[in-house]
């Protein structure tokens, strides 16, 4: 089976599937995205270029939709110079758009988009409306602008054959006559890279010896907090993490956090109300008195370095609004981190509060030290939920229990052709929830990958 995968990056969430099948008798992969051409791990890397897209001559509201148009255009230019190029299957991210041409060239080749995020304005359970406790007002504009964002997302949906999600939650954004064509298949943690170690880098406080930790000295006394995103914003309620550490800080001297990720804000309109901080980083340091010796900003850094460090965490705290899960969170489970969240729908899919890990109310800032705190005390007695954690993400998520079932969905599409498997494939293969013991009738191949995520963690 030949495979086209299209993303604007490279490898995103089709890396992992695409370096394995390019290593299995019978399967040719390539990869369109606006990433360098070559070869990687058996991978073909096309590059595609964006000539034009949206300006200020644009309705405010229509811009994602002209530059997803101009993507489109781009990936269809590129591949129409590869006449050699005849896939079986295009499995693409939706969103920009980048496969809604391709049928102008490859006619009834299946389709398979993954969908991430339908928005919805006036939602109490959305990103919109969330982060009203920060006062900042929601240009009228900005609902409109939501609901247009969805039309390439829609377009999309029409033209492809079968789609997926990676979370219920983000699934059931859709409108009910989209739930047909979806199901909800997670990306799959390669556990190669995320491990807990064997509770080598996380032993009982009695035990532990001075620990270099991203080239820090770790005191054996000392606990570590973490918090990944991809960037310091309020809908990944940095401002809420740095207010909650700053009262850990104070009532425990023998604490240190990790703060890793980006100084740029990746989501939201924050920008529009911290001026004139230059980022919210500054804009949430502005706001109170903070021992920066404390804190450990690291930046982004390689996934095997965020592994070890999210191995030997005494706490990760993550939180967002109700958007598209993080990839960070689900690592550190993966690492068998004990993690602390927040109490919205995307989290609570994942994690059941007391079982394998524990949840509080995203705005209570107090509540949430006070329940840090408590693991910081007694770490040993916290370590069922991370081994819980752990065990979940073996079990449901990780790569050996996911790739069997995205291949099981390639090869079903194709078989169905273009337009036969809108009906049938998802009901098919939607299972109850995600959140439950796990997939039946997966095949027991262990399949052995070998990859490197492009980055350590989305949103």
């Amino acid at each position: 089976m030949n495979i086209l995968f299209v993303h604007q990056n490279f490898p995103a969430q089709f890396g992992h599937i695409a370096r394995h099948l390019a290593a299995r008798p019978g399967y040719k992969c390539a990869f369109v995205s606006q990433t360098p051409e070559g070869v990687v791990d058996g991978v073909e890397k096309i590059r595609y270029e964006v000539r034009g897209g949206a300006t200020d001559r644009n309705h405010y509201c229509s811009r994602t939709f002209e530059n997803a148009v101009w993507h489109s255009e781009a990936v269809l230019e590129a591949l129409r110079k590869r006449s050699d190029l005849r896939p079986d299957l295009v499995v693409a991210h939706s969103g920009f758009g980048s496969s809604l041409f391709l049928r102008e060239i490859y006619g009834d080749t299946p389709i398979i988009n993954l969908f991430e995020y339908f928005y919805r304005a006036h939602d109490p359970d959305s990103d919109m409306d969330f982060r009203s406790d920060l006062g900042w007002p929601t240009p009228p504009v900005n609902y409109l602008r939501a609901r247009c964002r969805n039309a390439m997302i829609l377009l999309d949906l029409d033209n492809c054959d079968a789609g997926y999600c990676p979370t219920d939650f983000q699934r059931t954004r859709f409108p009910d006559f989209c739930q047909p064509k979806l199901r909800t298949l997670f990306d799959g943690i390669d556990r190669s890279v995320y491990h807990g170690h064997h509770e080598t880098l996380r032993p009982p406080p009695a035990q532990r010896s001075t620990r270099q930790v991203l080239g820090v000295e770790v005191p054996p006394e000392k606990r570590v907090v973490t918090y990944v995103s991809r960037g310091f914003e309020a809908l990944r309620g940095f401002d809420i993490f740095m207010r909650t550490a700053r009262l850990i800080a104070r009532e425990d001297p023998n604490v240190i956090f990790f703060v890793v990720g980006d100084d740029r804000i990746a989501y939201g309109g924050d920008t529009e109300y911290i001026k004139p901080a230059r980022t919210f980083k500054e804009w949430v340091l502005s706001r109170d008195d903070y021992d920066l010796s404390r804190f450990v900003f690291t930046g982004r850094i390689p996934p095997a370095h965020l592994a070890r460090l999210l191995a030997l965490t005494d706490l990760h705290i993550y939180l967002t609004a109700p958007f598209v899960l993080s990839w960070s969170m689900m690592n550190a489970m993966s690492c068998g981190a004990v993690v602390l969240g927040s109490d919205t729908s995307p989290v609570r899919e994942m994690i059941r509060d007391g079982h394998n890990g524990l949840l509080h109310d995203f705005f209570d800032v107090e509540g949430m030290a006070k329940k840090a705190l408590a693991v910081l005390r007694d770490p040993a007695g916290h370590r069922p939920l991370g081994r819980a954690a752990e065990a979940m993400i073996e079990r449901q998520y990780a790569l050996r229990v996911i790739l069997p079932r995205m291949l099981r969905m390639f090869e079903q599409v194709r078989a169905g052709g273009s337009n036969r498997a809108r009906h049938s494939i998802a009901d098919a293969e939607r299972p109850a929830s995600t959140n439950q013991a796990g997939p039946s009738g997966d095949s027991p191949l262990v399949m052995q990958v070998k990859f490197q995520h492009g980055s350590p963690f989305r949103g």
